[in-house]
């Protein structure tokens, strides 16, 4: 039987008076340039080799514009940008992985209605385009990275809004032209995410949907999807996803960020079942883009929400995976299409990094490191 409670977001008894910036430090110069795109998605990799985390911003989404790459000067400093490519595009997606063995980072952009393009890495972080990957002309909203049909290479799969979804087999050269369809033809996904439900060694996939549309689970038997389990409670207009085990029990739960509604943690059980929902929030919400990590080194899963038109929040999980004490990243409200932890200073502390459309995109450096 199915079941859905409501689970507000709790204040740490032990620290009441705590406030965000308790936990992130943020600047003027916390920037990636001073230009205002329709920026859709960030990406942090090491692109350049030299061991920090540079950041990718993909631009556009249903208008053409460039995309940018900011180099890490090593210390959470972004002072060297360059576009990715000479093409404009209506980019959705930026994503990297080694696509073709050489040991660099290439990177794979999916784009609205247009072709999408693949960089290849000449090893210092100098991208030149040599192809293109799935279908021409669909709404591509993701890309997802990761060996799909178990061969030991980097595949790519394309979430594609009222099209069909994409598998795209890599050939061990950096090269997609095998394609597997997997859903329906009327889909409206914008994220997948690529979890092992079933134990046996391949890769599943989580798929979030929106319009209304039931998000699943499909289960993967040598590269056919038939067998999908239901995610939520039916009917939720979902635009991001992620998974991660919030309370422990070694089970892998999932975190979906929807809009006109709260946002929801469905709990996984020994079954593989995913009917036991809650709400992270007491409100109704706009968001985009979630991630997960440890951002407190405290070894639970914390969690990052970006909205459109309300404020971005940090949930800090209490240790149980049941309760959350929420915190606004800023006073801002912007339209955040793409919101990620990761360690930009190299201090070993997840900091925050976010995409916002019209607006300069961002980020917040986590001072948890240097207060140990």
């Amino acid at each position: 039987m199915k079941f859905r409670i409501t689970l507000l977001a709790l204040i740490f008894p032990l620290c009441a008076m705590a406030q965000i910036e308790d936990y992130f430090r943020s600047s003027p110069r916390f920037v990636f340039g001073n230009d205002q795109m329709r920026s859709a998605s960030v990406n942090v990799a090491d692109l350049d080799s030299d061991g920090d985390l540079d950041v990718l911003i993909g631009n556009g989404r249903h208008w053409v514009q460039q995309n940018e790459i900011y180099l890490n000067t090593g210390n959470g400093l972004f002072h060297v940008a360059y576009d990715l490519g000479q093409a404009r595009s209506t980019t959705y997606a930026v994503k990297a992985a080694d696509f073709d063995g050489d040991g660099d980072l290439d990177i794979a952009t999916g784009n609205d209605r247009a072709p999408n393009r693949l960089f290849r890495n000449d090893g210092k972080g100098n991208f030149e385009e040599y192809g293109t990957f799935g279908g021409l002309y669909t709404n591509t909203r993701d890309v997802t990275l990761g060996d799909i049909d178990g061969d030991g290479d980097v595949d790519l799969l394309v979430c594609n809004r009222f099209y069909q979804n994409e598998i795209v087999l890599n050939d061990g050269n950096g090269n997609f032209e095998d394609v597997v369809l997997f859903g329906e033809t009327d889909d409206a996904t914008l994220e997948v995410h690529l979890i092992d439900l079933d134990t046996d060694g391949d890769q599943d996939l989580l798929v979030a949907n929106r319009n209304e549309q039931q998000n699943y689970i499909y289960i993967n038997d040598n590269l056919s999807f038939n067998q999908k389990i239901p995610v939520g409670v039916g009917g939720d207009d979902t635009r991001s996803i992620a998974a991660a085990d919030l309370n422990g029990d070694g089970i892998v739960d999932i975190i979906a960020g929807n809009i006109n509604q709260e946002n929801q943690i469905c709990y996984g059980n020994a079954e593989g079942t995913y009917e036991a929902c809650v709400n992270l929030s007491e409100f109704k919400n706009e968001s985009y883009a979630i991630d997960v990590a440890d951002f407190d080194l405290d070894g639970d899963m914390d969690i990052v929400v970006g909205n459109s038109g309300q404020e971005n929040r940090l949930y800090i999980n209490e240790g149980e995976g049941e309760s959350f004490t929420s915190f606004a990243l800023s006073a801002y409200t912007r339209d955040t299409y793409d919101i990620r932890f990761a360690d930009l200073n190299g201090d070993g502390y997840p900091d925050i990094v976010e995409s916002n459309s019209d607006e300069l995109n961002l980020y917040y450096i986590n001072i948890l490191g240097m207060k140990d």
